[in-house]
């Protein structure tokens, strides 16, 4: 499949709006299911003992969450691909058809 002017218009219109939302937002905080599953993934020390003090003391609470706290330059740089993409689609031709 060959990609035309209406497929890099929308990667760019779709990634302008990630660097946007990336800029906008501070933090992203997980749930307990997706940090759990990171925990376990990564071979965190820390998982078993959550693991354990969660089965222990079941009514001890909600397990701790993961932030991620996204660098600034990664939505600058998302905005500007998606830009470049957007001005890269307006150059090409218009498909046949």
């Amino acid at each position: 499949m060959e990609l035309n002017r209406y497929h890099y218009f929308i990667a760019g219109v779709i990634v302008l709006l990630i660097g946007v939302q990336l800029r906008m937002v501070e933090s992203f905080v997980l749930n307990e299911d997706t940090t759990r599953y990171l925990m376990e993934q990564s071979g965190d020390p820390t998982h078993q003992v959550v693991k354990k003090t969660a089965e222990m003391f079941p009514a001890a609470g909600p397990l701790p969450r993961k932030t991620i706290v996204p660098p600034q330059w990664i939505g600058w740089a998302s905005i500007s691909l998606g830009s470049v993409l957007i001005l890269h689609s307006l150059a090409m031709p218009k498909p046949a058809g």
